[in-house]
């Protein structure tokens, strides 16, 4: 066997030239991995379940260093074991900074989370799905530790009925299903979870969504969205007032959209609020 075969060279003896200088002057702002699929162990209320995430992880790079460590990325991603919440998103990205030499970074990944849910009238069990994308941003400060911004971003399908049709009809009203997406900044020590802020959205819609319903069921579904009647402004403003006065919650945008069933088009609306501004 060959000793000198470049197959068994050690790691050490090779040349390193994404550490060497750089003489443009120009640091990067953000360079690292997007699209990267993993499996993900999710800590729901309801039970752990499994899941897949897609990834995207980046960090500052000086002016003077040539290229990052884009290796690491992917053997810190491998070596996560624990089940996803908020705690362990903020430690993966406060490891991130040492171990790519990095004094900023990012980390984001979206994936699709279960809430197992008893119907309203024959309990009967079924998981329902929401799009939810974690994300968090650390500096390095003064002290040598890192200061981290944690996002979480749900999407909703909820129910909403038009109270104009109501209101105009001598029976029946339109209604459609309705996408509430709400984006909200909270401190890095906050817990909350994805399930508290599901609820934000599905408490204030004409009704919420199940996987599985019997027909009372049904019955309960059609009378309770005709009882509570919301245009895609009220659902948005509801939401946001529920927003805002969530504590935990620094900063928020929520938008709803009416995936209208009389009109081919769609109707939305949009609010956003920075409270530590006020």
């Amino acid at each position: 066997m060959n000793d000198m075969n470049p197959a068994f060279l050690k790691a050490s003896a090779m040349p390193d030239i994404q550490s060497t200088l750089d003489e443009r002057a120009l640091p990067i702002e953000q360079v690292g991995i997007r699209g990267v699929r993993h499996p993900l162990t999710i800590r729901s209320k309801t039970g752990n379940f499994p899941s897949v995430g897609l990834f995207e992880m980046d960090v500052a790079l000086p002016a003077h260093v040539k290229g990052t460590h884009m290796s690491r990325f992917m053997a810190l991603l491998q070596k996560q074991d624990v089940a996803v919440d908020s705690s362990s998103v903020v430690a993966m990205v406060r490891e991130m900074l040492p171990l790519l030499d990095a004094k900023e970074g990012h980390v984001q990944f979206t994936y699709t989370h279960f809430v197992k849910k008893a119907a309203p009238v024959s309990g009967v069990e079924s998981l329902m799905d929401y799009e939810v994308t974690w994300m968090a941003t650390a500096k390095q400060n003064t002290s040598g530790s890192a200061d981290v911004e944690l996002s979480l971003r749900a999407q909703v399908p909820v129910m909403s009925l038009c109270p104009c049709s109501k209101e105009i009809s001598d029976f029946g009203a339109h209604n459609q299903r309705s996408h509430v997406t709400m984006s909200v900044v909270l401190d890095a020590e906050t817990k909350m979870t994805v399930e508290d802020l599901v609820a934000a959205a599905e408490s204030e819609a004409s009704s919420e969504l199940w996987g599985l319903l019997k027909r009372p069921d049904e019955k309960w579904v059609t009378e309770r969205s005709y009882s509570n009647p919301k245009f895609v402004e009220d659902l948005v403003r509801d939401v946001a007032g529920r927003l805002k006065a969530d504590q935990r919650i620094q900063s928020f945008v929520v938008e709803a959209e009416n995936f209208e069933s009389i009109h081919n088009h769609s109707a939305f609306a949009r609010i956003s609020l920075d409270k530590k501004s006020q």
